[in-house]
């Protein structure tokens, strides 16, 4: 195989250096999870186990209990906010991004929801069933959620239950709160959540812009409209409500836009076990400051396999599995690594193994 410490420096190589302080992959991490998706404004969390590492290696000796306890504890909250998808949130910010992207959101749903013969009736009756069946506090898992549906006469099969569960969640009735065993269980929004202060729809553009490009710049127009689902106006809204406290810089003559930049610099070698679905990958909609285009493929894009992290640029692949008390994890490089970024790679598997309580095994 070819010596990947031969390949040649890219522009993009700076954009990935900085993203991977402002990312909080390289520097000081968080005190808290909350603290980490606070940062974000919305960390992606479809896969719920690398959602936890997401957080978890964002934060100061985090293991995965204490990302697990964050939600049972409820300063950070798993839900629909943006484009149709799962993330944590603050529980502050979860009404407010419902409010102002929901709408928008269902109404690129109406198609769907009609293919599935999920009327306004049907789905204010579903409301209906699930707000009596979780009232008090209760907590339920989708199966005994989707009975309660049956026995009123609602049909959950087909993925009926699956878009009732999601229409009710972007409505702000429901969201998940804790696992019990391998279950998720959901609760009523407003029993799980304290009040929150509500935003102005230009309050929400503002704040959900400033978030993004502090937490994920530099970054591009198209990439806050990839990560969003706001239309390219809205986007281009937000970025005039900041005003000077976003700066933008053009590289490769496209216009990126941040924060003031994090302080400091990344050592040579620094390297990361990405979970699938990581803010580093999915939140860009180009990823060749990451991701060398003749690896696009085998890394199904950079978004939907867990990479080998090697100075802010996708080296490989990684994949787990538990046994008893350890983790085996996996290592398949795309080239052979040099010796000091070999050994960054297998300290950071032995971080993934202290993450999750157990002896990591690198093969």
């Amino acid at each position: 195989m070819p010596d990947a410490s031969k390949r040649p420096r890219r522009a993009g190589d700076s954009i990935a250096q900085r993203r991977l302080r402002t990312q909080r992959l390289a520097g000081e991490g968080f005190s808290t999870p909350a603290d980490a998706v606070r940062w974000f404004g919305a960390v992606q969390a479809q896969d719920y186990a690398g959602a936890l590492w997401a957080v978890g290696m964002r934060t100061r000796g985090a293991v995965q209990a204490d990302v697990e306890r964050a939600v049972a504890e409820r300063t950070i909250v798993r839900s629909w906010p943006l484009r149709a998808t799962l993330h944590f949130t603050a529980p502050e910010d979860l009404r407010w991004m419902l409010a102002c992207f929901a709408p928008r959101i269902i109404a690129r749903a109406v198609p769907r929801l009609k293919q599935l013969e999920l009327d306004e009736r049907t789905l204010s009756r579903s409301a209906a069933v699930l707000g009596r069946a979780l009232q008090g506090d209760r907590r339920l898992s989708r199966p005994n959620l989707y009975a309660r549906l049956e026995r009123a006469g609602i049909s959950t099969v087909g993925g009926r239950g699956a878009h009732i569960l999601w229409h009710c969640a972007h409505g702000g009735l429901i969201c998940f709160a804790t696992r019990e065993g391998n279950q998720h269980t959901f609760a009523l929004l407003d029993e799980w959540l304290p009040p929150a202060k509500k935003l102005t729809r230009e309050e929400a553009l503002a704040e959900l812009t400033r978030r993004y490009f502090s937490s994920h710049g530099p970054a591009t127009l198209k990439d806050f409209v990839w990560w969003s689902g706001l239309s390219v106006g809205d986007a281009r809204l937000g970025l005039e409500l900041n005003g000077p406290r976003l700066h933008t810089s053009t590289i490769e003559g496209v216009a990126h836009w941040h924060a003031e930049p994090t302080r400091g610099s990344v050592a040579p070698g620094h390297a990361v076990l990405l979970p699938p679905y990581d803010e580093y990958t999915v939140a860009y909609k180009e990823r060749a400051a990451a991701l060398d285009p003749k690896h696009a493929a085998a890394a199904r894009n950079g978004i939907f396999s867990q990479t080998i992290l090697v100075d802010g640029r996708i080296m490989g692949l990684w994949t787990r599995q538990l046994t008893g008390d350890s983790v085996t994890v996996a290592l398949k490089p795309f080239a052979k690594l040099p010796a000091a970024s070999a050994r960054a790679v297998a300290a950071a598997a032995n971080r993934y193994g202290r993450f999750l309580g157990r002896s990591a095994h690198i093969v």
